[in-house]
């Protein structure tokens, strides 16, 4: 089984990679995963048809064991803690494979080190080794978010004012590669989303908003590359914005995956959120 009917999954942690298996068998394809080692989740071997877990810093083992199952194209998905990519001495620690070390040291050689940099780098070392990455969302696309209220919660007077003031401040952070998330109440930003992630913003956002009523927006980039880190909100996103006392989340519509979202969705309406698509 080879090329076709064939798909590799590099994953991470987090519900996304089971979406993308799931969808990938339901289209009739043979799933092969590498999941990255203290990353991805030990239960997704039970929904692909190969799992072998495999160094973070070794996409060298990537490729051959991809390969090996006759895997050209593959999907990299889930999340992997943007701590380990910034520790002291980082790639040194992690013992990489001479195309680790190429990555780092050639490909991102005067180059800045942002998120979207170095997966572009790590998209290039596979291609060189004949794995070509494909878009991220092309097998759960019934879970990206729509345009409007999706919610039978429906947002409140004050929101529409809040969206067209954060949204072209949220774009710009996009764009400037700072992060994908903005808190805003009243025409006012609370909290900006960086390395931290989305879910420490929301937290950060509740104790300095202790008043609540406040709403998340969460964007893809200006130009985002749909092949990695496609913007994904799901379950604990919504628990998290009621325990902060947020009451509204706006997604980008068609670029921004709500995880597994029926649930989410019935979810945010026992809790009081609304989700807006833009």
């Amino acid at each position: 089984m080879v090329g076709k009917d064939v798909i590799g999954l590099i994953a991470g942690q987090g519900r996304l990679p089971f979406l993308i298996a799931e969808g990938a068998r339901k289209a009739g394809l043979k799933v092969v995963c590498a999941g990255l080692a203290d990353s991805a989740e030990s239960e997704l071997a039970g929904c692909v048809d190969v799992f072998t877990t495999v160094p973070i810093a070794r996409p060298g083992v990537w490729i051959r064991k991809l390969r090996k199952h006759g895997v050209t194209t593959t999907i990299m998905a889930g999340r992997v803690a943007k701590k380990k990519m910034f520790m002291p001495f980082r790639i040194l620690r992690l013992l990489p494979d001479w195309r680790g070390i190429r990555i780092w040291y050639w490909r991102l050689r005067k180059k800045d080190k942002r998120n979207d940099t170095v997966l572009c780098a790590i998209a290039d070392e596979l291609a060189s080794g004949n794995i070509i990455l494909e878009d991220s969302t092309m097998y759960c696309k019934e879970h990206l978010a729509n345009e409007g209220v999706m919610t039978e919660t429906q947002p409140g007077g004050s929101v529409s004012g809040d969206i067209e003031f954060g949204w072209d401040i949220v774009k710009k952070l996009g764009e400037l590669d700072i992060g994908q998330a903005i808190a805003v109440r009243e025409q006012e930003i609370i909290a900006v989303e960086a390395i931290e992630g989305t879910a420490k913003m929301i937290e950060r956002a509740g104790k300095l908003c202790k008043k609540g009523g406040w709403t998340l927006i969460k964007t893809a980039k200006p130009d985002q590359d749909m092949r990695f880190d496609v913007p994904c909100v799901g379950p604990d996103t919504i628990k998290s914005l009621a325990e902060n006392k947020g009451k509204c989340l706006v997604v980008q519509k068609d670029k921004t995956i709500i995880i597994d979202k029926p649930e989410t969705l019935a979810l945010a309406n026992k809790l009081g959120i609304a989700i807006v698509g833009c």
